[in-house]
């Protein structure tokens, strides 16, 4: 749970005149709005936000090694003379992306799922390419050629997927503004990204095992959906923009053939170096988003807990946490009440709700003071919204604002019982969730006899350990097995 980042917006105008730049890929030249200049400044101001929202992940020995594989690939790259900027970020979604200027960033979530070194340098190298080939300069120049103004410094291009950044992207984008580059520019970084493994002499195949991990997260995703009775969505994360990952994998595996001849001076993939860097790595939720166990939300940092009544199950975003119901036409969204917004309960209500109407109700939840208020307020277009929520006061005198939604007065009503028992369980954390809330972490143990299956009976991993498991580790779907004794990740 964390204040979620909006993407950034360049002032339409900041860079109103084209120039004529030479493009360090193709060696054409081209019109721009956006120098290298402006591309390293606002990479640089860009950067710093970024940080704040996600956070840098806390392991000064992964960053390194992450660091230092990107300074290797982009020292053999067409633009080694930008100052580089390699940073893992503490989120548990599976992306990388790039800003302008030399600002690259793999989140731990992403490293996960890599099966080597060598994978993970793919990942980089395709995040590499976009800034070399200029596609946020490029992408840039032409909205503001449609009047649209420079929308660079958002998240940009990611290997696995913008969908869940660009699904929440700010109202005040501009219409017609899509967070993602074109078909040409994505297989272009694919490209790029090979040629960078194979300069660097790791084999180019391995940007064929980097899509194929974006087939095997499409393909179990799409079979937990039905499993669960939901229909699959289509195209996994990506926009209609980008190319299919069946396409990506044609091409990339035509691209990678194009060096087997080339192949001599390849260096091994780097796997136990990887698996060494990657031990001890969260997985999943981290301590600082806090966990979700089952129907249970645990928030070590902030002491306190919530659990969702039977059925429902718990959201963890950005910025909330939801308990949602089964038909999903109705929660409770919890939220942090930042402390500028006042000290009391009712200076809070009148500063954040600025209710036209209504009544308080005193609670105690769990020994916490609280107040429940019923009324109405007036949105920004004038019109009457009612509302209903429960003000908190938690461990450290931190405010907590839980406020019901649904979609319409029916379902509100029908799920108030539901909504009073997630409300109610809100608690400051006994001894039993502070043992709960430990974050999983991903270990290397030697693959045993009785397989997948005996490391599932181990795992924390619920309902489908075994699939998640052989997912984690590339085989999700594969008929192949791993040699016993071969080291394999799990979850601890």
């Amino acid at each position: 749970m964390r204040q979620y980042f909006l993407p950034l917006l360049l002032a339409a105008g900041l860079l109103a005149s084209c120039a004529t730049v030479v493009n360090p890929v193709t060696g054409r030249e081209e019109r721009t709005v956006m120098s290298e200049e402006a591309e390293i400044a606002e990479g640089k101001k860009a950067h710093q936000q970024v940080l704040a929202e996600y956070g840098v992940y806390g392991d000064a020995k992964v960053q390194a090694y992450v660091d230092d594989l990107g300074q290797r690939l982009a020292k053999q790259s067409h633009r080694a003379h930008l100052q580089w900027t390699f940073t893992v970020l503490d989120s548990p979604e599976i992306n990388a992306f790039a800003l302008p200027g030399g600002y690259v960033y793999v989140t731990r979530g992403i490293m996960a799922y890599m099966e080597s070194e060598a994978d993970l340098a793919g990942v980089i190298g395709h995040e590499i390419g976009h800034v070399t080939a200029r596609h946020g300069a490029q992408r840039a120049t032409r909205q503001q050629t449609a009047g649209i103004g420079v929308l660079a410094a958002s998240v940009l291009g990611a290997v696995l997927g913008v969908g869940d950044v660009a699904s929440q992207v700010s109202q005040s984008v501009a219409a017609g503004y899509v967070a993602s580059y074109s078909r040409d520019q994505e297989l272009q970084a694919d490209q790029l990204g090979a040629e960078y493994l194979s300069r660097n002499r790791y084999d180019p195949q391995n940007m064929v095992d980097v899509i194929r991990v974006l087939k095997r997260q499409e393909q179990f995703a799409a079979d937990q959906a039905r499993a669960e009775g939901r229909t699959p969505r289509q195209g996994g994360d990506w926009l209609a923009s980008h190319p299919s990952n069946e396409q990506r994998l044609e091409q990339i595996t035509r691209i990678a053939a194009g060096y087997k001849d080339k192949g001599a001076g390849y260096v091994d993939d780097g796997r136990a170096r990887y698996l060494q860097a990657v031990n001890g790595l969260p997985f999943g939720d981290s301590r600082e988003q806090g966990v979700t166990r089952g129907r249970n939300f645990y928030h070590e940092p902030l002491g306190i807990a919530l659990t969702a009544p039977q059925g429902w199950k718990i959201q963890n975003a950005q910025d909330a946490v939801t308990v949602v119901n089964a038909t999903g036409d109705a929660g409770l969204i919890m939220q942090t009440v930042p402390d500028k917004a006042g000290k009391s309960h009712e200076e809070i209500i009148r500063n954040v709700i600025k209710p036209t109407q209504g009544r308080t109700e005193p609670l105690t939840l769990n020994g916490l003071s609280a107040t429940h208020f019923v009324g109405a307020r007036q949105n920004q277009q004038g019109q009457t919204q009612n509302v209903e929520a429960t003000l908190v006061t938690g461990p450290g005198a931190k405010n907590y604002a839980l406020l019901y939604a649904a979609k319409n007065a029916t379902a509100l009503q029908n799920a108030r019982p539901q909504l009073r028992e997630a409300e109610g369980s809100f608690r400051a954390l006994t001894a039993a969730d502070r043992s709960a809330a430990r974050p999983w972490v991903l270990k290397s143990v030697a693959y045993p006899r009785g397989g997948f299956a005996e490391l599932a009976r181990r795992s924390p991993l619920s309902g489908n350990a075994e699939q998640q498991l052989r997912l984690i580790n590339g085989l999700y779907g594969a008929t192949d097995e791993p040699k016993a004794g071969q080291l394999v990740k799990v979850v601890e």
